[in-house]
């Protein structure tokens, strides 16, 4: 009883940390491209999310078998809550420490890493490496690439094609805290030196010369009588919404595979329980992630912020419907990276840091997976 109890809290524990690390990853581009403030972006994350993970028991339930250990360990091993209990602690603990730090980190990857590591000390040599190799390295690997290949085509199509149907790009300045005004509509008076508004009087607005980070981007034009920029815009919340939607679609039954052990568990209470965990530790602990996927890994605007949405959502969802076990956080990370790359704004030493910090998942979890289970060996809780 006090092992499955253990169990149970440790899997809390890690959608917990998978809330604070990942829910804000979904609606990273809105407050990166000011579209939103960071509480209605994480408002909507926050729901968007749960309404994923609760769809998740009935279009993502090949994902739930894949997290329990089953065809990777013996199956006494994968029905053991003292394995379980290792895996879900070593991915419970790397993904708070990544989220303390700031670093956008994948809890798939750190429950890989764990599996592996407490795997590896639970039965040796008797650890399945090929299934290890093609049913999970290699769709984590895939993820960042098929992100970073689609996201640059995709953003120059759409540039295009938009281009076409004269809908441009404005870049404007921002007077008081919300009146856009297009750089365009100032006018100059080189006697005063002065900028000033259209209708304005002499005495003008001052203009100082910034980074580029400063300026925004906004769409003239229209669509079928809809403004361009309306129309973009409720796009990029849209997307947003169901990148969100696609992460707690393909996050939560990989924690409700942890539970399966639970007899006396029903697993509709579980899931339940782990996307209310999810949602808090999103609500409460992710504002340093946040910043550092918004803010710092790229510049965007809308329509560059919807095509890596777009990209993400589409290659979340097919990979959550065939149980393939790719990283919301790789894909979410990657497209932002591929708009960075096609519009020459990304933070390439912050890229490598993250990249460093995937590459660290997987001991860090297998290490600390590892060492839960030897604890627990010599130490039973039975």
């Amino acid at each position: 009883m006090l092992i499955t109890t253990l169990l149970f809290l440790t899997t809390l524990f890690v959608a917990y940390a998978n809330g604070a690390n990942d829910n804000f990853k979904g609606v990273a581009t809105l407050f990166g491209s000011d579209a939103a403030t960071y509480k209605s972006a994480i408002a909507l994350a926050t729901i968007t999310t749960f309404a994923g993970s609760l769809c998740s028991v009935y279009f993502a339930e090949a994902l739930v078998g894949a997290f329990s250990g089953a065809g990777l360990v013996p199956p006494a091993v994968a029905a053991s809550p003292e394995f379980l209990l290792a895996v879900s602690a070593g991915a419970g603990a790397t993904v708070i420490l990544a989220t303390l730090l700031g670093l956008p980190v994948s809890t798939t990857h750190a429950l890989i890493g764990a599996l592996a590591g407490s795997g590896l000390l639970a039965v040796g040599s008797q650890l399945n490496f090929a299934h290890l190799g093609s049913g999970f390295f290699a769709p984590l690997l895939l993820g960042p690439a098929l992100a970073v290949l689609l996201t640059v085509p995709l953003y120059r199509a759409l540039r295009n094609i938009s281009s076409r149907i004269g809908i441009k790009r404005e870049t404007c300045i921002c007077v008081g805290a919300r009146q856009f005004v297009p750089v365009r509509q100032l006018q100059y008076h080189a006697g005063l030196r002065q900028f000033t508004m259209p209708g304005s009087s002499p005495a003008g607005v001052d203009i100082a010369v910034g980074t580029p980070a400063y300026c925004v981007e906004k769409y003239a034009g229209g669509l079928c009588g809809i403004s361009a920029q309306a129309l973009v815009s409720g796009l990029h919340y849209l997307s947003a919404a169901v990148v969100s939607f696609a992460r707690g679609l393909n996050d939560t039954p990989k924690i409700v595979g942890l539970l399966l052990v639970v007899e006396a568990l029903d697993i509709q209470i579980g899931l339940l329980a782990i996307a209310t965990a999810m949602a808090i530790g999103g609500l409460l602990n992710t504002r340093k992630v946040a910043i550092t996927m918004s803010k710092k890994v790229a510049s965007m605007n809308d329509g560059q912020a919807l095509t890596a949405n777009l990209v993400t959502g589409f290659l979340v969802i097919f990979a959550s419907r065939f149980g393939l076990p790719v990283s919301t956080t790789h894909v979410s990370v990657s497209a932002i990276g591929g708009i960075g790359l096609a519009n020459g704004s990304v933070d390439k030493g912050l890229v490598g840091s993250i990249a460093a910090s995937w590459f660290l998942t997987l001991p860090v979890a297998a290490a600390i997976g590892a060492l839960t289970y030897g604890v627990l060996g010599y130490f039973p809780l039975n």
